[in-house]
C-alpha cells in the first residue's frame, strides 16, 4: 500500500477517534454513564460494535470499552525507517474509524443533531428487511456511496441518473470544501429517496458509518451470522454485498481513514482525484483504490472493479428506463397529463391468444394521443395485452398482467399505480417533451414481456385505447376475466396439488433458507404465490422455483410430507430436517430477512400477535418489529416466532395445527385495514363473525397487561383454547 495513503488513513483514525472520545467524555459529564443511546429502529444497538465486536451497547457507559478497543487499533504514521508494505496498520486504522464514527453518529442522536437537514440518517432495519426482495432477485444491482461533491451539477446528476440506469442503489453524501453532492442534487431538483435509488445520508464523512451500517446488518438479517463473528460479517459483505465507493473531489484524512474501513469489508474505492492508487487484490474482490478522472468512464469503472454484474434494459423510448425509476412519482405539479384513478376509466387486460391471431411486437393505438390534449388533462385508458406462446397457460396470464405496474413505472417520468380497472398514471412534463408518446406504453410491455417472460411468450401485441366507448366496451370482457381468474385461484388448495414449489431466490443473501410455496401459503417476501412460483419454472427449468412432489405425507395436521423433508435437508445445506407447514410451535418454515410481517407467541395470552415491517411502535411482547426480527431471520428455525407474508394471514391454513386465526390475539391496525375484506371473511369462516374487533391492535392495547384486561372483557377464544404450549 502506498505509505502516502496510509500516513493519511492513519492520521484520518485518529482524528476522528479524537472526536468521538472528546464527544463521549462530554456526554458522559452531562448525561451520566447510565444514559440510554441507540439508532433508531434497528435490533442491532451499535451494528459496527456488535458485529465486529459482539457488544450491545446502550448506554454511554457502555460505550467506554469501544472506544479503548478504538484506541488500541490505532498506529504510529509509517516513515522511511518504519514502513511495512501491507495493509495491516491502515486497515486497523479503518476499523478504529468505523467504530469511532458510530460512537460520534449515536452520540449526535442522543443530542438530536442527526439526521442532518434533507438527510436520512441511520437506515432502520424496517427498510433494509423491505428491499429485501429487490436485493436477491436482482432489481437491484449493487450499492455506491458518494462522498464530496462534483465539479458541476451536471456532472453530479450525470453520475446519479448513470448508476439509475443500471439499478444501483446510490447513497449520497459527504462534502468537499463545504458543498456536498446532496445540494447539487437538490438544486436541479432531482427527486432523492428510497424509491428513486438515490438515498442522502449525511453532510459530512462521519456519516458515511451510514452505508457501512446497512451493509453489515445484511450479513447479521439475512446470512444469520451471529454477534462477534468479525471475519464472517466482512467476508459476507465481501462477497454478497455489492458495494463501492466513489469519492469526488479532494480526498482529505478522514475520507482516507473512512475509505480503509471500507476496504477491510471487501469494498473498493474509486476516486476522480490524481491519488495514489492500491492496485493489488487481496482484501477485496479485485483493486482496492483506483483513480479515474474521466466522468464518461467513472461509473463503468466503479462496475467493474467491483464486479457488480448489471443487465441494462435498452428499450426504444426516448426517456431512460430502469428498476430505479420505479418508485418515481409523478407530482401534480410535475404532470402533463394523466389516467384512471379517480378521474377517467382505465384498465389492463393480458389476455391469451392463439398463435395466429397474435402479430409480435405490433403495438395498435386508437383515439387521442399525448399532443392532442392540452397540460392537466385526463384521458380514459385500456390497455389490453394479447400474447401467444407454445408453453403460454391461462394461469399465467394474471402474472404478467401484474408486472404491467413495474414495467410501466421504470420508465422515467412515467407514474403507475393499482392493476386491473383499478389503475393509475400520470406521464410527467418532462418526459412529454422528450418525445414520450401515449403509445411507447406498448413499446415497453411489448419489450419487458419478451425479455422477462420469454420462455413462454413467443409473440406479444398490444392495443392501447384511450376513446371513451371502447374502454367501457372492452372493461366489460376484461371484469368477467378478473372473476373467472379470482375463482380459479379460491379453489386451488394444498391438497389439490401433488406437488409443492421451492423458493431459493434469497439464499444469495440468506444460504440456508428457503421457502416452500404452497397454494394456500405464499412465500414470506409477499411477492411470489403459487402460481407465480409456477411460471417461473417454466420461464427457468433451473431456476430457484423448482417444483417438489409432496410424497408420503407424515403429519396431516402439521403439514408434514416426507418429499418436502427431503427437499429441505438438500437444499438448507443439510442444516434443516423438516418444516411443519401448518404450524409456528413445532419446526417453523425459516425466515431470509424480507419478511413483511412477524407471528410471535404471547404465552400469557394464550396465543400470537402479528406485527407488520411498516409498524415502528410498540407491541405487548416488549419488542418492536425490529428487535423480533433480529431473532427472527438467517435461515433458522425459532420454535413460537416465523416471518410471513401478510396475505398467509387470511389463508385457511395460517396456523391451522396450532389453532388458527382464532388463536391471533394482537394485529397493528395498519395490517387489519390492509387485509380488510378477506379477513372479514375468514373470521366469518371460523364461525365468529366479530372476531376480527376481539384481536386487538395498538389503540386498544401495546402491553401484556392492557392485552389481558382487553382479551377477558371480549372473551377472545384464544382463553378457552388448550394451552399453546
Amino acid at each position: 500500500m502506498s505509505k502516502i495513503v496510509a500516513q493519511a488513513a492513519i492520521r484520518g483514525a485518529k482524528k476522528v477517534a479524537l472526536e468521538a472520545e472528546d464527544f463521549l467524555n462530554k456526554a458522559i459529564k452531562e448525561k451520566g454513564k447510565e444514559q440510554k443511546i441507540g439508532f433508531p429502529e434497528t435490533a442491532f444497538y451499535l451494528p459496527m460494535a456488535y458485529a465486529l465486536l459482539g457488544a450491545e451497547v446502550k448506554t454511554l457507559g457502555e460505550a467506554v470499552p469501544i472506544l479503548e478497543h478504538v484506541k488500541s487499533l490505532l498506529h504510529e504514521e509509517p516513515t522511511d525507517k518504519l514502513w511495512l508494505p501491507y495493509l495491516g496498520n491502515t486497515l486497523d486504522s479503518g476499523v478504529a474509524t468505523l467504530l469511532a464514527e458510530e460512537i460520534i453518529c449515536v452520540l449526535r442522536y442522543l443530542y438530536e443533531q442527526e439526521p442532518q437537514p434533507d438527510c436520512n440518517g441511520f437506515f432502520s432495519d424496517t427498510i433494509l428487511r423491505s428491499l429485501g426482495i429487490q436485493l436477491v432477485d436482482g432489481r437491484m444491482a449493487g450499492f455506491a456511496a458518494i462522498l464530496g461533491a462534483a465539479p458541476t451539477n451536471k456532472i453530479a446528476v450525470d453520475i446519479v441518473r448513470e448508476f439509475q440506469k443500471r439499478n444501483i442503489l446510490t447513497f449520497v453524501g459527504s462534502s468537499t470544501k463545504g458543498r456536498s453532492i446532496i445540494d447539487q442534487l437538490k438544486e436541479e431538483k432531482v427527486e432523492m429517496g428510497w424509491d428513486t435509488y438515490i438515498v442522502p445520508y449525511g453532510r459530512d464523512t462521519i456519516t458515511a458509518i451510514y452505508p457501512l451500517h446497512w451493509a453489515i446488518r445484511g450479513a447479521l438479517t439475512f446470512g444469520g451470522h451471529k454477534k462477534g463473528e468479525a471475519l464472517k460479517c466482512l467476508n459476507y459483505c465481501k462477497e454478497r454485498v455489492f458495494a463501492f465507493g466513489l469519492t469526488l473531489g479532494e480526498i482529505d484524512d478522514v475520507k482516507y481513514a473512512t475509505g480503509a474501513g471500507a476496504i477491510n469489508m471487501g469494498f473498493p474505492i474509486i476516486a476522480d482525484t490524481d491519488i495514489p492508487e492500491i492496485r493489488p487484490t487481496g482484501i477485496c474482490t479485485y483493486e482496492h483504490l483506483v483513480k479515474e478522472k474521466d466522468y464518461k468512464k467513472i461509473v463503468p469503472v466503479c462496475i467493474e472493479v467491483r464486479g457488480v454484474k448489471v443487465k441494462l434494459s435498452k428499450i426504444p423510448i426516448p426517456v431512460a428506463y430502469s428498476a430505479a425509476f420505479e418508485g418515481e412519482r409523478v407530482r401534480k405539479e410535475q404532470m402533463y397529463m394523466q389516467f384512471g384513478g379517480k378521474y377517467t376509466a382505465a384498465f389492463e387486460y393480458v389476455h391469451m391468444k392463439d398463435a395466429s391471431e397474435v402479430e409480435d411486437g405490433k403495438v395498435q393505438m386508437s383515439g387521442p394521443e399525448i399532443d392532442d390534449v392540452k397540460e392537466g388533462d385526463a384521458l380514459p385508458l385500456g390497455i389490453l395485452v394479447e400474447v401467444a406462446g407454445r408453453k403460454m397457460q391461462k394461469d399465467f396470464e394474471p402474472i404478467l398482467e401484474r408486472r404491467i405496474h413495474s414495467f410501466l413505472n421504470e420508465a422515467m417520468g412515467v407514474f403507475h399505480m393499482g392493476q386491473r380497472d383499478m389503475c393509475w398514471l400520470r406521464i410527467s412534463k418532462d418526459a412529454k417533451n422528450k418525445g414520450f408518446k401515449i403509445k411507447h406504453f406498448g413499446v415497453i410491455l411489448h419489450a419487458r414481456l419478451q425479455d422477462i417472460f420469454g420462455a413462454v411468450v413467443d409473440k406479444v401485441q398490444i392495443k392501447i385505447t384511450t376513446k371513451k366507448d371502447e374502454v367501457e366496451k372492452l372493461v366489460v370482457d376484461a371484469k368477467k376475466v378478473y372473476e373467472e381468474r379470482d375463482e380459479r385461484m379460491a379453489g386451488m388448495t394444498d391438497e389439490s396439488e401433488d406437488s409443492f414449489y421451492t423458493c431459493t431466490l434469497c439464499q444469495s443473501f440468506a444460504p440456508n433458507h428457503l421457502c416452500i410455496i404452497k397454494p394456500e401459503r405464499l412465500g414470506l417476501c409477499g411477492a411470489y404465490s403459487f402460481l407465480d412460483a409456477k411460471a417461473s419454472y417454466e420461464l427457468n427449468p433451473t431456476g430457484p422455483n423448482q417444483p417438489v412432489k409432496k410424497g408420503e405425507c407424515l403429519d396431516p395436521v402439521k403439514g408434514e410430507w416426507k418429499g418436502i423433508n427431503d427437499i429441505i435437508y438438500q437444499k438448507s445445506n443439510k442444516t434443516l430436517e423438516k418444516f411443519h407447514g401448518y404450524s409456528i410451535i413445532t419446526s417453523p418454515e425459516t425466515s431470509c430477512g424480507c419478511f413483511e410481517c412477524i407471528i410471535a407467541i404471547l404465552p400469557e395470552a394464550n396465543g400470537f400477535m402479528i406485527v407488520n415491517r411498516e409498524y415502528a411502535g410498540e407491541t405487548p411482547c416488549g419488542m418492536n418489529f425490529s428487535t423480533l426480527a433480529g431473532s427472527v431471520g438467517g435461515g433458522a428455525q425459532t420454535p413460537g416466532f416465523m416471518g410471513v407474508g401478510r396475505l398467509y394471514i387470511a389463508s385457511k391454513k395460517f396456523i391451522s395445527a396450532d389453532g388458527g386465526l382464532k388463536r391471533v390475539v394482537w394485529m397493528t391496525k395498519e395490517l387489519k385495514e390492509v387485509l380488510g375484506d378477506k379477513l372479514k371473511k375468514r373470521c366469518e369462516e371460523e364461525g365468529d363473525p366479530d372476531l376480527i374487533n376481539k384481536i386487538a391492535d395498538e389503540t386498544v392495547a401495546t402491553t401484556s397487561d392492557q392485552l389481558m384486561a382487553h382479551l377477558q372483557k371480549v372473551n377472545h377464544p384464544a382463553l378457552q383454547l388448550e394451552a399453546v404450549m
